[in-house]
Protein backbone atom coordinates (compact mmCIF):
# COMPACT_ATOMS: atom_id res chain seq x y z
CA UNK A 1 0.00 0.00 0.00
CA UNK A 2 0.89 3.47 -0.80
CA UNK A 3 1.47 5.81 2.29
CA UNK A 4 -0.96 8.86 1.89
CA UNK A 5 0.33 11.62 -0.01
CA UNK A 6 1.98 14.43 2.41
CA UNK A 7 0.55 17.77 2.51
CA UNK A 8 1.41 19.57 -0.49
CA UNK A 9 1.15 16.61 -3.12
CA UNK A 10 -2.05 17.79 -4.38
CA UNK A 11 -1.20 21.26 -5.12
CA UNK A 12 2.82 20.13 -6.88
CA UNK A 13 0.29 17.49 -8.76
CA UNK A 14 -2.73 19.28 -9.33
CA UNK A 15 -1.72 23.02 -8.82
CA UNK A 16 1.11 22.93 -10.53
CA UNK A 17 0.97 19.66 -12.63
CA UNK A 18 4.98 18.79 -12.02
CA UNK A 19 5.69 15.65 -14.49
CA UNK A 20 6.95 14.19 -11.48
CA UNK A 21 3.88 13.81 -9.78
CA UNK A 22 2.09 12.90 -12.60
CA UNK A 23 4.35 9.85 -13.16
CA UNK A 24 3.90 8.77 -9.80
CA UNK A 25 0.42 8.74 -9.42
CA UNK A 26 0.04 6.77 -13.19
CA UNK A 27 2.75 4.37 -12.33
CA UNK A 28 1.38 3.84 -8.63
CA UNK A 29 -2.48 3.86 -8.87
CA UNK A 30 -5.18 2.84 -11.26
CA UNK A 31 -6.03 5.77 -14.07
CA UNK A 32 -8.63 8.44 -12.61
CA UNK A 33 -7.88 8.12 -9.34
CA UNK A 34 -8.40 11.45 -7.32
CA UNK A 35 -6.83 13.58 -4.27
CA UNK A 36 -9.99 12.66 -2.79
CA UNK A 37 -9.49 8.55 -3.23
CA UNK A 38 -6.64 8.61 -0.54
CA UNK A 39 -9.17 9.92 2.14
CA UNK A 40 -10.31 6.51 3.15
CA UNK A 41 -6.20 5.47 3.18
CA UNK A 42 -5.96 7.92 6.28
CA UNK A 43 -7.11 5.50 8.88
CA UNK A 44 -5.44 6.87 11.98
CA UNK A 45 -6.23 2.70 13.37
CA UNK A 46 -3.24 3.34 15.69
CA UNK A 47 -4.13 6.54 17.20
CA UNK A 48 -4.01 6.32 20.74
CA UNK A 49 -4.31 10.10 21.97
CA UNK A 50 -2.90 8.95 25.72
CA UNK A 51 0.19 7.66 24.33
CA UNK A 52 0.64 10.75 22.33
CA UNK A 53 -0.01 13.05 25.46
CA UNK A 54 3.05 10.74 27.49
CA UNK A 55 5.33 11.05 25.01
CA UNK A 56 4.65 15.11 24.63
CA UNK A 57 4.66 15.03 28.22
CA UNK A 58 7.53 13.10 28.52
CA UNK A 59 9.39 15.61 25.48
CA UNK A 60 8.70 18.72 28.41
CA UNK A 61 6.25 20.57 25.99
CA UNK A 62 4.14 23.16 27.37
CA UNK A 63 1.59 23.38 24.79
CA UNK A 64 1.28 20.99 21.71
CA UNK A 65 -0.58 22.13 18.19
CA UNK A 66 -2.53 19.72 15.95
CA UNK A 67 -3.36 20.56 12.11
CA UNK A 68 -7.42 20.84 12.74
CA UNK A 69 -7.41 21.74 8.52
CA UNK A 70 -4.57 22.08 5.99
CA UNK A 71 -5.09 23.90 2.66
CA UNK A 72 -6.46 20.72 1.46
CA UNK A 73 -9.52 21.20 3.11
CA UNK A 74 -9.71 18.09 5.09
CA UNK A 75 -10.79 18.72 8.58
CA UNK A 76 -10.20 16.04 11.80
CA UNK A 77 -13.10 16.84 13.62
CA UNK A 78 -16.73 17.05 12.01
CA UNK A 79 -16.89 20.16 10.58
CA UNK A 80 -20.64 20.38 9.54
CA UNK A 81 -19.32 22.50 6.35
CA UNK A 82 -17.08 19.83 5.63
CA UNK A 83 -19.42 17.13 4.11
CA UNK A 84 -17.74 14.13 3.18
CA UNK A 85 -14.27 15.54 3.59
CA UNK A 86 -13.35 15.04 7.30
CA UNK A 87 -11.97 12.23 9.69
CA UNK A 88 -15.43 11.68 11.19
CA UNK A 89 -17.06 10.78 7.47
CA UNK A 90 -14.19 9.48 5.63
CA UNK A 91 -11.19 7.41 7.07
CA UNK A 92 -10.53 7.34 10.55
CA UNK A 93 -14.72 7.78 11.45
CA UNK A 94 -12.94 9.53 14.70
CA UNK A 95 -12.75 13.45 16.25
CA UNK A 96 -9.02 13.22 16.04
CA UNK A 97 -8.65 17.36 17.27
CA UNK A 98 -11.52 16.40 20.21
CA UNK A 99 -9.55 12.94 21.27
CA UNK A 100 -5.95 14.72 21.81
CA UNK A 101 -7.84 17.49 23.43
CA UNK A 102 -9.14 15.45 26.03
CA UNK A 103 -5.58 13.81 26.86
CA UNK A 104 -3.69 16.82 26.83
CA UNK A 105 -6.22 18.35 28.90
CA UNK A 106 -5.52 15.77 31.50
CA UNK A 107 -2.10 16.07 31.76
CA UNK A 108 -2.32 20.15 31.56
CA UNK A 109 -0.88 20.66 28.65
CA UNK A 110 -2.21 23.75 26.77
CA UNK A 111 -3.30 22.69 23.47
CA UNK A 112 -3.58 24.82 20.31
CA UNK A 113 -4.81 24.54 17.13
CA UNK A 114 -3.43 25.19 13.49
CA UNK A 115 -5.76 26.10 10.98
CA UNK A 116 -4.95 27.33 7.81
CA UNK A 117 -7.52 30.29 5.96
CA UNK A 118 -7.20 29.17 2.62
CA UNK A 119 -8.02 25.41 0.61
CA UNK A 120 -6.35 25.48 -2.86
CA UNK A 121 -8.96 24.08 -4.55
CA UNK A 122 -12.24 24.59 -2.92
CA UNK A 123 -14.77 25.85 -5.56
CA UNK A 124 -16.20 28.60 -3.85
CA UNK A 125 -12.76 29.88 -3.27
CA UNK A 126 -11.30 29.75 -6.81
CA UNK A 127 -14.35 31.77 -7.44
CA UNK A 128 -13.75 34.41 -4.77
CA UNK A 129 -10.05 34.51 -6.38
CA UNK A 130 -11.60 34.56 -10.26
CA UNK A 131 -13.40 38.00 -8.38
CA UNK A 132 -10.02 39.23 -7.16
CA UNK A 133 -11.58 38.69 -4.03
CA UNK A 134 -14.40 41.10 -4.21
CA UNK A 135 -16.49 38.17 -3.52
CA UNK A 136 -16.24 36.20 0.15
CA UNK A 137 -18.36 33.23 -0.95
CA UNK A 138 -15.60 31.06 0.65
CA UNK A 139 -15.20 32.89 4.18
CA UNK A 140 -18.50 33.11 4.62
CA UNK A 141 -19.35 29.63 4.02
CA UNK A 142 -16.50 27.73 5.24
CA UNK A 143 -13.39 29.71 6.71
CA UNK A 144 -15.57 31.57 9.60
CA UNK A 145 -18.21 28.76 10.41
CA UNK A 146 -14.85 26.54 11.10
CA UNK A 147 -13.34 28.33 12.81
CA UNK A 148 -16.20 29.52 14.85
CA UNK A 149 -17.01 26.04 15.32
CA UNK A 150 -13.25 24.92 16.57
CA UNK A 151 -13.64 27.86 19.47
CA UNK A 152 -16.68 27.02 20.75
CA UNK A 153 -16.41 23.46 20.48
CA UNK A 154 -12.85 22.85 21.66
CA UNK A 155 -12.15 26.01 23.82
CA UNK A 156 -8.21 25.81 22.41
CA UNK A 157 -5.43 28.11 24.40
CA UNK A 158 -4.21 28.92 20.69
CA UNK A 159 -4.99 29.11 17.75
CA UNK A 160 -2.12 29.04 15.08
CA UNK A 161 -3.28 30.42 11.78
CA UNK A 162 -1.73 29.79 8.34
CA UNK A 163 -2.63 29.72 4.70
CA UNK A 164 -3.79 33.62 4.81
CA UNK A 165 -0.69 34.90 1.88
CA UNK A 166 -2.78 35.19 -1.48
CA UNK A 167 -5.40 37.72 0.83
CA UNK A 168 -5.44 41.02 2.65
CA UNK A 169 -7.54 40.18 6.04
CA UNK A 170 -10.45 42.05 5.18
CA UNK A 171 -11.18 39.48 2.67
CA UNK A 172 -10.69 37.03 5.61
CA UNK A 173 -12.71 38.83 8.19
CA UNK A 174 -9.65 38.70 10.83
CA UNK A 175 -10.59 41.30 12.61
CA UNK A 176 -13.57 40.73 13.13
CA UNK A 177 -12.87 37.28 14.54
CA UNK A 178 -10.22 38.23 16.00
CA UNK A 179 -12.29 40.80 18.31
CA UNK A 180 -14.73 38.44 18.69
CA UNK A 181 -12.23 35.87 19.90
CA UNK A 182 -10.51 38.40 23.02
CA UNK A 183 -13.88 39.88 23.79
CA UNK A 184 -17.08 37.36 24.02
CA UNK A 185 -15.74 34.07 22.94
CA UNK A 186 -15.38 31.11 25.80
CA UNK A 187 -11.73 31.94 25.73
CA UNK A 188 -11.41 35.66 25.46
CA UNK A 189 -9.22 35.57 28.71
CA UNK A 190 -6.28 33.84 27.87
CA UNK A 191 -6.18 32.77 24.45
CA UNK A 192 -2.95 33.23 22.25
CA UNK A 193 -2.86 33.54 18.37
CA UNK A 194 -0.03 34.22 16.15
CA UNK A 195 0.25 36.60 12.87
CA UNK A 196 -0.95 35.23 9.86
CA UNK A 197 -4.26 36.57 9.09
CA UNK A 198 -3.97 38.14 6.37
CA UNK A 199 -1.25 39.83 3.55
CA UNK A 200 1.59 41.55 5.33
CA UNK A 201 0.05 40.83 8.67
CA UNK A 202 3.06 38.43 9.16
CA UNK A 203 5.48 39.88 11.53
CA UNK A 204 3.70 43.34 12.00
CA UNK A 205 0.55 42.20 13.99
CA UNK A 206 -0.62 39.15 15.81
CA UNK A 207 -0.63 38.00 19.37
CA UNK A 208 3.32 36.71 18.79
CA UNK A 209 5.11 36.36 15.65
CA UNK A 210 5.81 33.74 14.03
CA UNK A 211 7.25 35.45 10.38
CA UNK A 212 8.12 33.14 8.23
CA UNK A 213 8.68 29.53 9.21
CA UNK A 214 12.30 28.52 10.64
CA UNK A 215 12.77 32.17 11.52
CA UNK A 216 15.84 32.81 13.19
CA UNK A 217 16.24 36.68 14.30
CA UNK A 218 19.64 37.40 15.13
CA UNK A 219 19.20 39.87 17.66
CA UNK A 220 16.27 40.37 20.60
CA UNK A 221 13.08 40.78 19.02
CA UNK A 222 10.61 43.51 20.44
CA UNK A 223 7.69 41.14 20.31
CA UNK A 224 7.21 37.62 21.49
CA UNK A 225 7.64 35.34 19.38
CA UNK A 226 8.08 31.71 18.21
CA UNK A 227 10.28 29.95 16.31
CA UNK A 228 8.81 26.92 14.64
CA UNK A 229 10.33 23.90 12.98
CA UNK A 230 10.62 20.42 12.05
CA UNK A 231 12.87 17.53 13.19
CA UNK A 232 12.49 16.37 9.79
CA UNK A 233 14.24 18.93 7.93
CA UNK A 234 12.70 18.78 4.51
CA UNK A 235 9.02 18.03 5.39
CA UNK A 236 6.25 19.10 7.84
CA UNK A 237 4.17 15.86 7.18
CA UNK A 238 5.64 11.97 7.41
CA UNK A 239 7.72 10.89 4.29
CA UNK A 240 8.63 6.97 3.95
CA UNK A 241 11.46 7.73 2.10
CA UNK A 242 12.93 10.03 5.28
CA UNK A 243 16.59 9.13 5.43
CA UNK A 244 19.04 9.46 8.56
CA UNK A 245 20.87 13.25 7.51
CA UNK A 246 17.54 14.54 6.80
CA UNK A 247 16.90 14.22 10.82
CA UNK A 248 17.61 17.16 12.57
CA UNK A 249 20.09 15.80 15.57
CA UNK A 250 19.68 15.88 19.36
CA UNK A 251 22.50 18.35 19.39
CA UNK A 252 20.93 20.97 16.84
CA UNK A 253 17.39 20.80 18.21
CA UNK A 254 18.96 21.62 21.99
CA UNK A 255 21.06 24.36 20.23
CA UNK A 256 18.34 25.85 18.09
CA UNK A 257 15.91 25.65 21.45
CA UNK A 258 18.67 27.52 23.77
CA UNK A 259 18.82 30.14 20.71
CA UNK A 260 15.40 30.88 20.59
CA UNK A 261 14.69 31.35 24.44
CA UNK A 262 17.51 33.37 24.98
CA UNK A 263 16.16 35.38 22.49
CA UNK A 264 12.73 35.73 24.33
CA UNK A 265 10.80 33.26 21.68
CA UNK A 266 8.69 29.88 22.05
CA UNK A 267 10.11 26.90 20.63
CA UNK A 268 7.65 24.68 18.58
CA UNK A 269 8.64 21.79 17.06
CA UNK A 270 7.04 19.92 14.22
CA UNK A 271 6.48 16.29 13.59
CA UNK A 272 4.67 14.21 10.99
CA UNK A 273 2.69 11.02 12.02
CA UNK A 274 1.92 8.78 9.56
CA UNK A 275 -1.52 7.50 8.39
CA UNK A 276 -2.14 5.19 11.01
CA UNK A 277 -1.79 7.45 13.49
CA UNK A 278 1.55 6.95 14.78
CA UNK A 279 4.66 8.50 16.07
CA UNK A 280 7.93 6.97 14.42
CA UNK A 281 10.51 5.80 16.77
CA UNK A 282 13.52 8.33 15.47
CA UNK A 283 11.12 11.10 16.24
CA UNK A 284 10.08 9.72 19.65
CA UNK A 285 13.90 9.25 20.44
CA UNK A 286 14.83 13.05 19.61
CA UNK A 287 11.26 14.22 21.61
CA UNK A 288 12.63 12.17 24.94
CA UNK A 289 16.04 12.98 24.17
CA UNK A 290 14.85 16.92 24.78
CA UNK A 291 12.61 16.14 27.44
CA UNK A 292 15.61 14.19 29.37
CA UNK A 293 17.59 17.44 28.94
CA UNK A 294 15.06 19.61 30.17
CA UNK A 295 14.50 17.68 33.17
CA UNK A 296 18.22 19.30 34.24
CA UNK A 297 17.99 22.18 32.39
CA UNK A 298 14.58 23.01 32.16
CA UNK A 299 14.78 25.69 35.00
CA UNK A 300 16.85 27.76 32.58
CA UNK A 301 14.17 27.82 29.76
CA UNK A 302 10.57 27.48 30.92
CA UNK A 303 9.26 31.09 32.72
CA UNK A 304 12.51 32.49 31.59
CA UNK A 305 13.07 36.02 30.12
CA UNK A 306 15.89 37.83 28.22
CA UNK A 307 18.97 38.55 29.95
CA UNK A 308 20.15 42.12 29.22
CA UNK A 309 22.89 40.26 27.32
CA UNK A 310 22.12 37.73 25.17
CA UNK A 311 24.82 35.98 23.46
CA UNK A 312 28.14 35.93 24.38
CA UNK A 313 31.05 34.61 21.88
CA UNK A 314 34.54 33.68 22.88
CA UNK A 315 35.50 29.96 23.09
CA UNK A 316 32.76 28.79 23.48
CA UNK A 317 29.39 30.37 22.47
CA UNK A 318 27.20 31.35 25.79
CA UNK A 319 23.83 31.65 25.73
CA UNK A 320 22.12 33.78 28.74
CA UNK A 321 18.43 33.78 29.98
CA UNK A 322 17.37 35.28 33.57
CA UNK A 323 14.31 34.31 35.91
CA UNK A 324 14.00 37.14 38.73
CA UNK A 325 17.37 38.11 39.83
CA UNK A 326 19.14 34.83 38.63
CA UNK A 327 20.83 34.59 35.59
CA UNK A 328 21.41 31.36 33.38
CA UNK A 329 24.23 30.62 30.92
CA UNK A 330 24.38 27.49 28.68
CA UNK A 331 27.18 26.69 26.96
CA UNK A 332 26.93 24.26 23.81
CA UNK A 333 30.54 23.50 23.62
CA UNK A 334 32.84 22.22 26.65
CA UNK A 335 35.92 24.32 26.82
CA UNK A 336 39.23 22.18 26.16
CA UNK A 337 41.23 23.83 29.59
CA UNK A 338 37.84 22.85 31.61
CA UNK A 339 37.58 26.96 32.61
CA UNK A 340 34.34 29.20 31.49
CA UNK A 341 35.23 32.53 30.51
CA UNK A 342 32.19 34.70 30.87
CA UNK A 343 32.86 38.74 30.20
CA UNK A 344 29.48 39.95 30.83
CA UNK A 345 28.07 38.72 34.49
CA UNK A 346 29.71 41.38 37.31
CA UNK A 347 29.77 39.60 40.49
CA UNK A 348 29.19 40.83 43.60
CA UNK A 349 30.23 40.25 47.62
CA UNK A 350 26.45 37.60 47.55
CA UNK A 351 27.65 35.70 43.96
CA UNK A 352 27.06 31.69 44.06
CA UNK A 353 27.85 29.62 41.08
CA UNK A 354 26.53 25.88 40.57
CA UNK A 355 25.78 24.15 37.53
CA UNK A 356 22.34 22.21 36.87
CA UNK A 357 22.68 18.75 37.79
CA UNK A 358 25.38 19.13 40.23
CA UNK A 359 24.76 19.84 43.73
CA UNK A 360 27.82 21.41 44.59
CA UNK A 361 29.09 24.93 44.08
CA UNK A 362 31.79 25.71 41.71
CA UNK A 363 35.10 27.81 42.19
CA UNK A 364 35.50 31.18 40.39
CA UNK A 365 37.44 33.93 39.95
CA UNK A 366 37.09 37.77 38.73
CA UNK A 367 40.30 38.31 36.69
CA UNK A 368 40.80 41.02 33.96
CA UNK A 369 39.79 39.09 31.13
CA UNK A 370 36.29 38.40 33.03
CA UNK A 371 34.88 35.91 35.28
CA UNK A 372 36.57 32.63 35.62
CA UNK A 373 34.54 29.35 36.08
CA UNK A 374 36.48 26.01 37.28
CA UNK A 375 33.95 23.29 35.98
CA UNK A 376 33.59 19.98 37.52
CA UNK A 377 36.40 17.55 36.71
CA UNK A 378 33.94 15.29 35.91
CA UNK A 379 34.06 11.44 33.64
CA UNK A 380 31.38 12.07 30.29
CA UNK A 381 29.18 9.44 32.56
CA UNK A 382 28.75 11.33 35.21
CA UNK A 383 27.96 14.79 33.57
CA UNK A 384 24.34 15.61 34.10
CA UNK A 385 23.81 16.24 30.10
CA UNK A 386 25.70 15.34 27.29
CA UNK A 387 25.91 19.22 25.49
CA UNK A 388 24.08 22.15 26.64
CA UNK A 389 25.31 22.52 30.40
CA UNK A 390 23.77 25.27 32.70
CA UNK A 391 25.90 27.67 34.94
CA UNK A 392 23.53 29.08 37.12
CA UNK A 393 24.64 32.47 38.62
CA UNK A 394 23.25 34.23 42.07
CA UNK A 395 23.93 37.59 43.15
CA UNK A 396 25.48 38.96 39.87
CA UNK A 397 25.05 42.02 37.71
Amino acid sequence: GCEVPSQWFWWHWKGEGLPQYEQFMSENYPPGFSYADFGPQFTARFFHPDTWADLFQAAGARYVVLTTKHHEGFTNWPSSVSWNWNSNDVGPHRDLVGELGRALRKRNIRYGLYHSLLEWFHPLYLLDKKNNFKTQFFVRAKTMPELYDLVNRYEPDLIWSDGEWECPDTYWNSTEFLSWLYNDSPVKDHVVVNDRWGQNCSCHHGGYYNCQDKYKPESLPDHKWEMCTSIDKVSWGYRRNMVMSDVASECEIISELVQTVSLGGNYLLNIGPTKDGLIVPIFQERLLSIGKWLSINGEAIYASKPWRVQLEKNTTSVWYTSRGMTVYAIFLRWPENGVLSLKSPVTTSTTQITMLGIQKDLKWSTEPEGLLIYLPQLSLFTLPVEFGWTIKLTGVE
